[in-house]
């Protein structure tokens, strides 16, 4: 099994059909697109590089990245992906974790600190003549081989976060990524030629490796000229190549509804730009995804997955999102969604035995989705999978229809007086507040009760907020001993590059 048959399948089928766009410009059709992966590997062949050796992208998005990756699995290669808003000494310590023998970047994001990779046989610059030598296709056509691999071989070794610490190397296989392909038109959404996803969202992440459900139906693929994500752009791109779909972290999600707002946007109107917009990464909070969807209509999906089980979790459908006839609506939004087809899900105590429904505990994923392990480290990969069950580091519940309501990590969970107390719980109440545009709640070190609550509250602009008002409505919503003993009113909440709050620092500043 490899990847690389997905592209050559679609190639031969359709050759000439329209396959990497940047913005409205097509720059590749199937066809171009293999030949140069064919080209590419070839190159990584005469070089010496060996199957399953590793290649790290340390790029921005570019209509290029997908060339690489695919051209790496054509080879036999491995892909190391670096979300590009790293500095580039973190970059360096995951390529040497990683012993990459190549790296593919572009020059912009290393001018800032001057520094560049090292330790590495080959670095290109994307950009860079060099990279367009390296592109050319000869005269005569190039037929290289795929290269076969093992269905656990490795494909995708993607590094966390790393919100606590050194990041640890996922190692992704090409049949975790084939299974993820295939779930997402029974799960998520689904696909047709005329489909085009567009890569607002790091390809480093989420958003690259769900290219593949697009190759599998010879949809289209669009880089936004400027890169990155720019709602004004994204609706205008929309409008001109047709409905665009996307993966978005729910920050992603609020400026796109605040763009539309912003604009005075009708639902057709945001109909005519977006066709399906999945979101995950971060909790989506009932409040927001109700705004979205009274703005933008009916066009979102949730999805909940890991590194460790890329994009592959439980899904929260269309259908579910805008049921609101359903006696359960408002529970169902709050919630994650169910159990997606390729997957199994359970909600476990601290010694690993099922708990009844409602009842918290952690949430394990077992199936074809799950990770091999971790890169090197045998010891967190005991730790993390056991009995064929990744053990997610999630908290949540199982209702009777089998929706999944996630409640906190296991490590943001606050104890207070011997009580276990979800920030989430808290988090929902407050964003109900008038004048409130973000918050987070964590637990801060208290001699008598052990922790006690703090809210972190993110004001809207021009809005004064009320303490004693937030405190009045948590106490009219939640059990006296949840609410928050303390709010500290900030101009902004700490994120990582993919938009997850940073609660670490938040108790770092308590502490």
């Amino acid at each position: 099994m490899n990847l690389a048959h997905l592209l050559q399948r679609q190639a031969r089928m359709a050759p000439e059909r329209p396959a990497i766009f940047c913005g409205t410009p097509c720059v590749a059709t199937h066809a171009q697109w293999a030949h140069r992966c064919q080209h590419l590997a070839a190159q990584f062949q005469a070089a010496g590089l060996q199957p399953g050796d590793r290649v790290a992208l340390f790029m921005r998005n570019h209509v290029r990245y997908l060339e690489v990756v695919f051209a790496a699995w054509w080879a036999g290669l491995a892909v190391v992906p670096i979300n590009a808003k790293l500095h580039v000494r973190e970059a360096q310590w995951i390529i040497d974790n990683a012993q990459a023998r190549w790296a593919f970047v572009t020059a912009d994001i290393t001018r800032d600190t001057g520094e560049n990779l090292s330790d590495l046989e080959r670095v290109i610059d994307v950009d860079s003549a060099e990279a367009d030598a390296f592109w050319h296709l000869p005269e005569q056509p190039i037929d290289t081989p795929i290269t076969e691999r093992q269905a656990d071989d490795l494909a995708w070794l993607f590094y966390t976060s790393g919100t606590t610490g050194r990041p640890k190397g996922v190692m992704i296989t090409h049949r975790n990524l084939m299974t993820m392909g295939l779930g997402y038109f029974c799960d998520v959404d689904a696909v047709s030629p005329q489909d085009t996803i567009a890569y607002a969202a790091p390809m480093s992440h989420g958003a690259g490796i769900y290219a593949i459900p697009h190759l599998m139906a010879g949809a289209q693929h669009m880089v936004p000229p400027s890169g990155g994500f720019d709602p004004a752009e994204l609706f205008a791109l929309g409008q001109q190549v047709g409905p665009l779909s996307m993966f978005a972290a729910p920050t992603i999600v609020k400026r796109l509804v605040d763009h539309a707002e912003a604009a005075g946007l009708s639902e057709q109107a945001c109909g005519q730009s977006f066709k399906t917009v999945v979101y995950g990464g971060a909790p989506m909070y009932a409040a927001d995804i109700q705004r979205a969807l009274r703005v933008m209509g009916p066009r979102f999906v949730q999805i909940y997955g890991q590194g460790e089980s890329p994009m592959v979790g439980t899904a929260l459908s269309r259908h579910h999102l805008q049921d609101t006839q359903h006696p359960r609506h408002l529970q169902r939004l709050a919630s994650i969604g169910v159990a997606q087809t390729p997957v199994n899900i359970r909600v476990t105590d601290t010694q690993g035995r099922d708990l009844p429904l409602g009842e918290i505990g952690e949430v394990l994923i077992q199936g074809d989705s799950v990770m091999a392990g971790y890169w090197r480290n045998p010891e967190a990969t005991a730790q993390a999978i056991q009995n064929g069950w990744l053990f997610t580091g999630d908290m949540g519940c199982l209702d009777a229809d089998g929706f999944l309501t996630l409640k906190d990590r296991s490590k943001d969970m606050i104890i207070s007086g011997g009580s276990n107390i979800y920030p989430r719980e808290i988090e929902e109440v407050l964003l109900h507040a008038p004048g409130v545009a973000e918050v987070a709640v964590v637990g801060a070190p208290d001699p008598e009760w052990g922790e006690v609550v703090v809210a972190f509250v993110v004001p809207q602009a021009s809005h004064t907020l009320d303490t004693a008002a937030l405190d009045a409505l948590c106490l009219q919503e939640i059990a006296r001993f949840k609410r928050p003993k303390r709010y500290v009113v900030v101009d902004s909440l700490p994120k990582n590059n993919y938009g997850k709050v940073l609660k670490t620092e938040l108790r770092q500043r308590l502490a």
